[in-house]
């Protein structure tokens, strides 16, 4: 049983699908699909960056999407690629609709850009900032937000936003408190202290997934309501609750509510587990879920397709 997963913010580099581009004209094609949905010239931005611009939320969720699918699209022109469930982190997510049928490329890539667009809006730049919190379990990790707000009531809002693997979660929040927790909180804050707590301030334009994208969400409740779906052809592990969905009006709340959601990536791994899927293909660049799935599960095979060597490889082994 065969899952595919889709990786989501973090996950990109310019020159990203380049060597896809250069090598196949159903990769180029799609690109230029891609540029034709935004007007945007979506080769320039894959390739050329410059990373700052790469980096706004509002280019690089599209460049993200365009990314999984054209890897998707490459790899089935080669070998029908037979798909049992899916899930996608994050922005991830949107990869595993268009690819299920669900949704349109060119809708997703709409869509997309108006939810980068409305997240980056949220909140001023500057006043909002996420950490990796390293050591704590998941509850740890609620009590630590909950130490935070108790501690330092006028810092503003901080919850638990990604739950990414045992011992590494992602808070959200406040800039002012996640500065607080990361100087402040200690393991023996917490009622069963582990042996070390660790922050690591990530690099993101905006604090996602937690109550301060409520505007965001609302304004793409409109959005997401608006388009048109279809019954996906596998089931889609969905961030929200961790638990697979197939019904049009679930797989559209559940999009919505993401926004200001956490993503319960554990979860959602445990389903595709459930689901006795064993082999996992990462479709996008990087490896950031192949290291993620390492730490929840050493045992699970990940695929990755970043060069024409992983491509043949996995083709290979899809043959196999």
């Amino acid at each position: 049983m065969l899952a595919a997963l889709f990786p989501g913010q973090g996950s990109q580099s310019v020159g990203m699908s380049k060597f896809l581009y250069d090598e196949f004209s159903l990769a180029k094609q799609t690109i230029e699909e891609a540029s034709d949905a935004l007007s945007t010239d979506m080769a320039a931005l894959l390739f050329e960056g410059p990373e700052e611009r790469l980096m706004l939320t509002e280019n690089t969720q599209p460049a993200i999407l365009t990314s999984s699918y054209v890897t998707y699209k490459v790899l089935d022109s080669l070998i029908p690629v037979e798909i049992t469930a899916a899930a996608g982190h994050s922005i991830g997510e949107y990869g595993a609709f268009v690819v299920s049928g669900a949704l349109s490329f060119a809708d997703a890539l709409r869509s997309v850009k108006t939810r980068g667009q409305q997240m980056q809006k949220a909140v001023p730049a500057g006043e909002g900032a996420m950490v990796a919190l390293m050591g704590a379990s998941s509850e740890q990790a609620l009590e630590v937000c909950a130490w935070a707000k108790s501690e330092n009531p006028v810092g503003g809002e901080i919850s638990a936003a990604n739950f990414n693997a045992p011992g590494q979660i992602v808070l959200s929040g406040h800039a002012k408190q996640i500065e607080f927790v990361s100087k402040n909180a200690k393991p023996d804050i917490l009622k069963e202290p582990p042996k070390k707590l660790r922050f690591i301030p990530l690099k993101v334009s905006a604090p996602f997934h937690c109550s301060l994208m409520q505007p965001a969400e609302d304004h793409m409740r409109g959005v997401i309501e608006s388009l048109e779906m279809k019954a996906p052809s596998f089931p889609i592990v969905q961030n929200l609750d961790g638990k697979p969905h197939t019904d049009i009006g679930e797989l559209k709340e559940n999009l919505i509510k993401q926004i200001s959601g956490s993503v319960l990536w554990v979860d959602c791994v445990q389903s595709l587990k459930e689901a006795r899927c064993r082999k996992f293909i990462e479709l996008g660049n990087g490896k950031v879920l192949a290291g993620l799935m390492k730490k929840i599960d050493p045992e699970l095979k990940v695929l990755n397709i970043n060069n024409l060597d992983d491509l043949k490889a996995v083709e290979n082994d899809l043959k196999a």
